[in-house]
């Protein structure tokens, strides 16, 4: 029998054999020590994401207990929502993230991409987990919202640690709690400057925004940001890092990456090596699934990461195939809760490698100084040092 804790470094390393073995044995996994349940195919974390009655949002995300109950909402705001509350809180700002606005920001994503890039022209070796695939997703977020240029780099760095946990641990490490009061702090500062002076960024749009009868207060208005960066940042970034990782393990897709599929890479990626691992619900009555009850207010913790490889969907799913079809992968999410920004990060990661890909014809990863994230939601690296081959 296999072990699931998402919180266990050897987890973190390589979830997938676990994965794997739950969707054939343990569809319905229970973590007693931990008290939560975990759904593995894809059928179920479909149907769970699709399903917010039964499967609610209202004691947030995440299994750590300091994020954890009904009180989940002042840190992550509409994410510890259900409906309609959550499309009210949601609504201000959807309308940044349609296809037809993130197309727009496509040269503006170039412009940003080239400027890490001019950077790291002259280097042949440099980070490109921390001084690229970090980077640009952070510098085209912060923006969006609002930030002085001077600050992208410091929010960036602190947003690094936020998740960090240490081995074995549900609670933050204390890297992370101070990152988490830097940020805080920075956050609120903004917010004060943008209620003085409203520009048009994202913040400003949700200070401007009545919601449930009135405006967001600072408080809420904080964890809006702490919602933005947090996803924006981290699950971009870290799928990058996956991307180029991959393109090192398997050179034929390196080739046709930096050739001119930068698309279909980061697609199959998206699918085969997700950052998104875990998202966390509440039960809201008894349900059975594949034979087991599974009791009102059980936790949930639904894996799309691990849905992606379920076979029963993905033919050969350990195999990374740039030719997949990969419409049906659960990376984003699926129901009311889906990705608001999916459409910008398809394009932040589809830009960065094209970007890349015409400045560098080849490269080489040390992997004996690459190190991984740790944390129970995102999967990908911090650090990936590398040697490039310059076109």
């Amino acid at each position: 029998m296999r072990h699931y804790d998402p919180f266990d470094y050897q987890t973190q390393e390589d979830p997938h054999p676990v994965y794997a073995w739950m969707r054939e044995h343990a569809p319905v996994y229970r973590n007693d020590e931990r008290d939560f349940w975990a759904l593995a195919r894809h059928a179920d974390v479909h149907a769970a994401l699709r399903d917010p009655v039964r499967f609610s949002n209202r004691n947030g995300i995440s299994l750590e207990p300091e994020l954890w109950g009904p009180q989940a909402s002042r840190t992550s705001l509409f994410l510890a929502m259900d409906p309609p509350e959550h499309g009210a809180y949601r609504g201000p700002v959807a309308s940044a993230f349609t296809a037809r606005r993130v197309a727009a920001l496509e040269p503006r994503v170039r412009e940003l991409a080239r400027a890490r890039l001019a950077r790291l022209r002259d280097e042949p070796s440099f980070d490109f987990a921390a001084d690229f695939a970090a980077a640009l997703p952070n510098d085209v977020l912060c923006e969006l919202l609002g930030f002085p240029q001077e600050e992208w780099d410091a929010v960036r760095a602190d947003t690094d640690l936020l998740n960090h946990h240490l081995d074995g641990s549900d609670g933050r490490s204390p890297q992370s709690a101070q990152a988490a009061l830097r940020l805080a702090a920075r956050f609120a500062t903004l917010v004060r400057a943008l209620r003085r002076r409203p520009g048009d960024d994202l913040t400003s749009t949700m200070l401007r925004a009545q919601v449930a009868g009135g405006a967001l207060t600072d408080a809420q208005a904080v964890a809006f940001l702490f919602v933005m960066i947090g996803a924006g940042n981290e699950s971009t970034g870290k799928t990058l890092s996956n991307a180029w990782y991959r393109g090192w393990r398997q050179p034929e897709v390196q080739r046709a990456g930096l050739g001119g599929r930068a698309a279909p890479w980061v697609a199959e990626t998206l699918r085969h090596d997700s950052s998104s691992q875990m998202v966390a619900r509440v039960l809201t009555e008894e349900t059975e699934i594949h034979g087991v009850r599974l009791p009102a207010g059980a936790r949930m913790a639904i894996l799309p990461a691990s849905a992606n490889r379920d076979a029963r969907v993905f033919s050969d799913p350990d195999v990374f195939d740039l030719d997949r079809d990969t419409r049906r992968m659960i990376s984003f999410g699926h129901g009311p809760h889906h990705c608001l920004g999916a459409a910008l990060a398809r394009l932040e990661m589809t830009v960065a490698l094209e970007e890349i890909g015409a400045l560098v014809s080849g490269y080489e990863i040390d992997m004996a100084a690459a190190r991984r994230a740790h944390s129970p939601h995102q999967r990908g690296f911090v650090s990936l040092p590398c040697t490039v081959t310059l076109r």
